[in-house]
């Protein structure tokens, strides 16, 4: 499955439980509702580079391969280190408290993050 390209943050499902649930800080929590999030995806192979791009110039970069242990950053801003797997076209990756699936659907990113029983849906449309 391809990847690469940019996508723009379209709709969320659950979002406020979800980043209570995690724990974000009330800033961050402010900062990333309903916020039109640029994902850019560049793809090569097993190789990823993923970074976020948020209103106001700020980023968040992971690059990783997958099955190999990588060092990655949550949106809240905490540094981890984690194995992203690939498993029937979709990115599995397990953060500090929560798993989180990324996937092409129709087109769009789809990433669906779930703690404890709670489940985040977003979905990005493409736009190059």
């Amino acid at each position: 499955m391809a990847f690469s390209g940019k996508y723009e943050f379209e709709s969320d499902e659950n979002y406020d439980a979800f980043v209570q649930k995690i724990g974000l800080p009330s800033d961050k929590v402010e900062m990333g509702r309903n916020c039109k999030i640029v994902t850019e995806v560049v793809q090569n192979g097993n190789d990823f580079t993923w970074t976020l791009h948020f209103p106001g110039g700020r980023t968040t970069t992971n690059t990783f391969t997958v099955g190999k242990e990588a060092d990655m950053e949550t949106m809240g801003g905490k540094k981890f280190k984690a194995t992203v797997k690939m498993e029937d076209g979709k990115l599995i990756a397990d953060f500090p408290n929560y798993r989180h699936i990324s996937e092409i659907c129709g087109g769009k990113l789809v990433e669906t993050s779930t703690c404890s029983g709670v489940v985040y849906k977003r979905t990005s449309k493409k736009i190059a």
